[in-house]
C-alpha cells in the first residue's frame, strides 16, 4: 500500500510544470484581436494549443460563406452568463502585488469558477445567459480565457517562467472542482467520487467557404463533464437508508497532465484510510453510439489518438502500433509520489487493471426506463432511452516483443449475463487496448483503478463510457434542442447509474 508524499499542491506543480508544458510554451503565436498591451496583459505571448482557438469562429449557418460575429468561445462564455468572470480576475490579478498573493487569487477565483459552473448545471440561483443549463462547455471555454490572461500577464514583481507556469496549473486544477472536494465522515454515509471530461477532438468538421473559418467540430461537449457539474455536491438515499454524497471533478484531454498526477492528486488522498475513505471512485466519459459501456479491462498502452494540445506521445508508425519495449512513452507511468518507480518497467505498474463495478446491479437498475429518449436514438429497445452493456473487449500484444495485436470479446454480448464468460488478458500479454480503448478514457480508468489495487482497497471502482452526445440540429449554431437532449438523457442515465453503484456498496 503507497502514502503520497506531503507536498503542497504548487510545490508539486512546480518544475514539472516547467519541463512538461512544452506543447503549452512552444506553441505558435495564436491570431490575437489585436497585438501590444491592454492593462497588465501583453496581448503578444504566444498562447497555448487550446488557449489559441478562443478566437475560432463558425461559418454562419445560414451564408456559410461568411463568419460569425463573434468566436465560439465568447458564445459559450456570454451564453453562461460568464462574461464578467475573467475581467474581474484580471483586474485584481494586475493589483496583485506579490507572487504568494498571486497564488491565493488565482486558487481562489478557480474555485469560484467551478463552483460557477455547478451551480448553473444545478439550477442553483438564476441561470443566466441564453444557453441551456445542462452545457458543460462555458467551464471549459472560461478556464481557457483565464489561464490565457495568466499566460499574457505583466507583473510588477520578478515572475520565473515555471513559476507563471505553476499559477497556470494551479487554476486549471481548481477550477476542475479538485480543491472543492469535501465528504462528510460516519458510518451511515457513503462517499462517492466521480470524474468527467473536457470537450475534445475541437478541430476539424465542415468549415463552409468563409475564410478563416473553424470546423464545426468546435461545437463539442462532453456528457461527461455534464454529468461531473449535475451530480457534484448532490446526495441520494439508498435502498438500505444510507446517505450516499457524491463529489465530482472534470479532467483535461491531454497526456501531460495525466503523467502529472491530476488524476492520482485528486483522488488518491480520499482512498487513505480515514473517516473520509471514498466508498467507490467512478470514472466516466464518452463513446459513441446509443449504448452505455461498463469497461471491464483497462489498459497500460496510450498515446495513439492526439490530445486537445495536439500531442500524442505514442502514434502508429506506417500504420503499425509502437510497442512499449521500445518506447516506454507508449505505457502510462504514475508519479514517484504515487508509488511510481524512477525508471521504465514494463510490469510496474501492470500492464492490466480490472472493473470492481457492481455490473450486474448496474444493468438490473434499469437505469434508461425513465430517461427521455432524445431524437435520433439508435438503441432498438425503445422502452429505455440507451442500453447498458458490460464491455469485456480488448486488445493486446501476445508477445510484447512484437507488434502483432489480438482482440478478445468481440463483440461483447448485449445480454448479462453472457452466454459463456469472456476470456480475460493473458498474464504475460501486454496491453495495446483497454475496453475503453488506448485514449484518456482508458486511462483515467486505468489510473483509479490501479490506485484502488495500489491502496489494497476492495470498493466498486471503475469506468463508465456514455453515448456520443454530438447530436446538431445545424451545421454551424453553437446549439440547438436536439444537442441539448442528448446531453440532458445521458447525464441523466448516467446519474441513474451511479445511484445504483452506491445502492450496491454494503
Amino acid at each position: 500500500m503507497i502514502r503520497p508524499s506531503p507536498r503542497s499542491a504548487l510545490a508539486r506543480i512546480g518544475v514539472v510544470a516547467l519541463l512538461s508544458a512544452t506543447a503549452v510554451a512552444t506553441t505558435a503565436t495564436a491570431t490575437q484581436a489585436h497585438t501590444g498591451t491592454s492593462g497588465c496583459l501583453d496581448r503578444s505571448v504566444p498562447l497555448s494549443v487550446e488557449e489559441s482557438r478562443l478566437t475560432f469562429t463558425l461559418p454562419d449557418n445560414d451564408n456559410p460563406a461568411v463568419l460569425q460575429s463573434k468566436p465560439f468561445a465568447r458564445q459559450m462564455i456570454e451564453g453562461a452568463g460568464f462574461e464578467g468572470f475573467t475581467p474581474g480576475f484580471v483586474a485584481r490579478l494586475c493589483n496583485a502585488g506579490s507572487r504568494t498573493a498571486a497564488e491565493k487569487l488565482v486558487v481562489r477565483f478557480a474555485e469560484r469558477l467551478w463552483r460557477m459552473a455547478v451551480d448553473r448545471a444545478q439550477r442553483h440561483g438564476e441561470v443566466r445567459g441564453n444557453l441551456p443549463y445542462s452545457d458543460d462547455r462555458p467551464l471549459y471555454w472560461t478556464r481557457l480565457e483565464a489561464t490565457a490572461a495568466i499566460r499574457q500577464w505583466m507583473p510588477r514583481f520578478p515572475l520565473f517562467s515555471g513559476q507563471r507556469l505553476a499559477l497556470i496549473e494551479a487554476f486549471d486544477r481548481a477550477s476542475r472542482g479538485t480543491s472543492d472536494i469535501t465528504f462528510r465522515p460516519g458510518k451511515r454515509v457513503e462517499r462517492v467520487i466521480v470524474s468527467g471530461f473536457d470537450p475534445y477532438t475541437l478541430d476539424g468538421g465542415p468549415a463552409g467557404t468563409a475564410p478563416g473559418a473553424a470546423g464545426n467540430n468546435i461545437r463539442h461537449g462532453n456528457p461527461s463533464g455534464a454529468t461531473a457539474l449535475s451530480i457534484d455536491g448532490t446526495t441520494f438515499r439508498t435502498k438500505d437508508g444510507k446517505v450516499a454524497y457524491f463529489e465530482a471533478y472534470t479532467l483535461p484531454v491531454n497526456y501531460p497532465e495525466f503523467r502529472r498526477g491530476y488524476l492520482e492528486d485528486t483522488v488518491g488522498p480520499f482512498m487513505v484510510p480515514g473517516p473520509r475513505q471514498v466508498d467507490a471512485s467512478i470514472t466516466v466519459s464518452q463513446a459513441v453510439d446509443s449504448v452505455f459501456n461498463l469497461e471491464q479491462w483497462n489498459g497500460r498502452y496510450h498515446g495513439v489518438s492526439v490530445g486537445n494540445d495536439r500531442f500524442r506521445p505514442c502514434p502508429q508508425i506506417n500504420g503499425v502500433p509502437q510497442i512499449a519495449v521500445n518506447n516506454p512513452e507508449c505505457d502510462i507511468t504514475v508519479v514517484d509520489r504515487w508509488g511510481g518507480p524512477p525508471t521504465f518497467d514494463l510490469r510496474n505498474p501492470p500492464q492490466w487493471t480490472t472493473s470492481t463495478l457492481p455490473i450486474a446491479q448496474m444493468i438490473a437498475a434499469d437505469t434508461g426506463r425513465n430517461v427521455p429518449r432524445p431524437p435520433g436514438d439508435q438503441w432498438p429497445d425503445q422502452s429505455v432511452a440507451f442500453g447498458v452493456v458490460w464491455h469485456t473487449n480488448f486488445t493486446e500484444f501476445p508477445d510484447c516483443a512484437s507488434p502483432a495485436t489480438q482482440t478478445r470479446n468481440d463483440p461483447p454480448p448485449t445480454v448479462y449475463p453472457p452466454p459463456t464468460p469472456p476470456i480475460p488478458p493473458d498474464p504475460q500479454s501486454c496491453a495495446y487496448s483497454g475496453g475503453g480503448g488506448n485514449y484518456l478514457s482508458n486511462e483515467s480508468a486505468y489510473r483509479n483503478t490501479l490506485l484502488r489495487d495500489r491502496m489494497g482497497l476492495s470498493i466498486p471502482a471503475g469506468h463508465i463510457h456514455t453515448p456520443l452526445m454530438q447530436h446538431f440540429e445545424t451545421d454551424y449554431k453553437p446549439t440547438d434542442a436536439t444537442f441539448d437532449a442528448w446531453r440532458l438523457a445521458i447525464a441523466q442515465q448516467a446519474r441513474n447509474l451511479i445511484h445504483a453503484v452506491a445502492n450496491s456498496v454494503a
